[in-house]
């Protein structure tokens, strides 16, 4: 939550009266689902892009607009349906509905997620993601600043693998390889895993074939997320699992 300048009197701030504590006697509100957050998301963009932010002035750091942002719209979400909030033991946004949220700048759209394990670059992440991507203008007469959000893009789960790993496995399967391909293949690809979890994991792709991931994913300690590709692809539409919600 930022600490920059005075708070925003905007029902969307993230310090507003509408707290954590006054959100929870709220009752009788629709269950969350991946469609009510695709529709909350579209209508919390168009109103924040919209909405002048004092805190936000100057302020050049990519992490805290995002922590900025996420808190707003958790408080957004809160306000508008029931779903069990994440945190960090979950490790996503909205474990409900299996759906993380990720807030990046389009001059670099790129995060960092937790890493499980190797198999996430090859199979997907495990969870949908919803992928706010702005760009942040200020306005230095009045000392506020403006999100002007270029693509807000959900991913489904099942396509938050790494594109170039896929892709490759993808032609190592069209040409009749075999699980020693594969294994060469992961190998070459320098997958944080051991060479037995690397040969379990080629026995399960030649059993079941990954799709097409539309992420870069670069080994870390963290999985570090980059969405240039998935913005095109949406953009451009008709890709089956991604979809640019404001598009």
């Amino acid at each position: 939550m930022m600490s920059h300048g005075g708070p925003r009197s905007d029902p969307l701030s993230p310090s507003s009266n509408d707290g954590p504590d006054k959100l929870a006697d709220v009752t009788d509100l629709p269950l969350l689902s991946v469609d009510g957050l695709k529709t909350a998301a579209k209508e919390f963009t168009n109103t924040l892009g919209n909405t002048p932010i004092e805190p936000l002035y100057g302020v050049t750091d990519g992490k805290a607009v995002g922590t900025y942002v996420e808190a707003s719209f958790n408080i957004f979400v809160r306000e508008r349906f029931t779903h069990e909030p994440g945190n960090a033991a979950k490790g996503i946004d909205f474990p409900d509905i299996d759906v993380d949220l990720k807030v990046t700048s389009i001059k670099q759209p790129q995060s960092s997620c937790p890493f499980r394990d190797a198999t996430q670059k090859v199979f997907g992440l495990g969870y949908h993601l919803l992928v706010m991507v702005y760009e942040k203008l200020d306005d230095h007469a009045n000392r506020t600043s403006a999100l002007d959000f270029t693509n807000v893009i959900f991913i489904e789960k099942e396509f938050t693998a790494d594109f170039q790993t896929t892709t490759g496995i993808q032609r190592i399967i069209e040409a009749d390889g075999n699980v020693d391909d594969i294994d060469a293949f992961l190998e070459e690809r320098n997958l944080p895993v051991d060479e037995i979890g690397r040969r379990q994991l080629a026995e399960r792709i030649i059993e079941t074939p990954p799709v097409q991931g539309y992420l870069t994913i670069s080994n870390a300690l963290q999985w570090r997320l980059q969405y240039g590709r998935a913005i095109q692809l949406a953009h451009a539409g008709d890709h089956h699992g991604l979809e640019d919600v404001i598009g």
